[in-house]
């Protein structure tokens, strides 16, 4: 046989034109890895790049083709640039930076060691039905309440208004002034028992300033008559000085619950709206019913009425006098009456004009004019209009 005669074939056998392929695995060279390859042809075009940068004129290097470009190529976008190629898994890197590459690579993301939800995640979870509503009716609660000191300083002014007026009245009518206009005022009784106008005008006025001054008994004790005789009795200076604990107690009560009215003033003009009014309004109603109530048992009977307030406030027997003695010459039975129909004539007619100054109308709670045919026009296209044009105060 010779080279050129055909060899001969068996039909069994796979034949394959694989070229210069090794027969078996073991024969194969290794691969080089690409990171391998790539570097020395870098290494020559950063030699060749770095022999063609223009120098500036301070001597540094100016901008010239990137790193790995060769002579006369145009520079590519970094999105048209190739990927680095990274070692393939099971090629050992020929360095220790590309050793630490390929583990980074290999090894994935680091996971976090503490994973803190987000600050609103909280918000994302809504509540009950049950929880929402019970939450809306406090709400809703809350908003309608109102504070309790305001309520108490409007009582106040309430119950004081007319403790204040009765004591106001009474220290009006105890003044020299009403005793002048008294006993001459035509219609008064005369003393039967030898005092003129002066006289009387004279020893009242006297009697009226010890009611309200500091001095003791002697003031009164010490007095003569024309005669030299004492003016006043013994039982007459005690009961004047019983009459006078009463008065000066009534007025050091009237003038703490001024003090404290006018506080409660200052309090609900910074704090309620409409407080003081309200409080004023119904401490007249309250004044109102008081005054028409004892002017009626005054009026039914006058007599029975006097002797009942002397019970409440005097012990029996310290205020009964004989019709000679100077206390009833000076103020008889018809100066108790008129200063009665005095006192309760102030103190209605001061209510009265309380009440209707304070009366709630709309401008006083801040409302505006209600206007009918305005909320009726308005009440076609809204429907909601109509309340709200008459809305109450709240």
């Amino acid at each position: 046989m010779t080279e050129k005669s055909p060899i001969p074939q068996d039909p069994d056998a796979d034949i394959h034109d694989d070229g210069d392929e090794p027969a078996f695995e073991w024969m194969k060279p290794a691969p080089k890895s690409a990171a391998a390859d790539a570097r020395p042809a870098r290494a020559a075009d950063g030699a060749r790049e770095s022999s063609t940068k223009p120098v500036t004129e301070e001597g540094k290097p100016g901008a010239g083709p990137a790193p790995g470009a060769a002579a006369g190529e145009a520079v590519r976008p970094p999105a048209e640039r190739p990927p680095v190629e990274r070692p393939v898994a099971g090629q050992q890197p020929e360095s220790r930076a590309d050793r630490k590459a390929a583990e980074a690579a290999q090894a994935g993301p680091e996971p976090a060691l503490f994973a803190e939800p987000l600050p609103t995640s909280a918000l994302q979870v809504r509540p009950p039905e049950a929880e929402v509503e019970r939450r809306n009716h406090e709400r809703e609660q809350a908003a309608k309440a109102k504070p309790l000191a305001p309520r108490i300083f409007q009582v106040l002014l309430a119950v004081f208004y007319p403790v204040v007026l009765l004591v106001l009245a009474i220290r009006a009518v105890a003044s020299p002034l009403f005793l002048w206009v008294e006993y001459y005022r035509p219609g008064f009784p005369g003393d039967g028992y030898g005092f003129n106008a002066d006289d009387r005008m004279t020893y009242g006025s006297y009697a009226l300033d010890y009611l309200s001054n500091w001095s003791g008994p002697r003031y009164l004790g010490e007095l003569v008559n024309q005669n030299g005789e004492k003016l006043f009795k013994e039982g007459e200076v005690s009961h004047m000085a019983d009459v006078k604990t009463v008065m000066l107690s009534a007025f050091g009560a009237g003038a703490l619950m001024i003090i404290i009215g006018i506080i409660a003033m200052i309090y609900l003009r910074k704090r309620s709206t409409g407080g003081i009014r309200r409080g004023l309004f119904a401490g007249s109603i309250v004044t109102l019913v008081l005054i028409l109530g004892l002017g009626t048992l005054a009026a039914l009977g006058w007599q029975q009425f006097f002797t009942d307030f002397h019970h409440i406030f005097f012990a029996n027997g310290t205020w009964t006098f004989a019709l000679d003695d100077t206390l009833i010459r000076l103020f008889p039975g018809q100066y108790w009456m008129d200063s009665g129909i005095a006192i309760g004539a102030l103190v209605f007619i001061t209510a009265l004009l309380t009440l209707i100054f304070t009366w709630p109308t709309r401008r006083r709670r801040g409302l505006s004019p209600k206007n009918k045919a305005a909320a009726e026009e308005s009440a076609d296209t809204d429907p909601e209009a109509l309340t709200e044009a008459g809305a109450p105060e709240k």
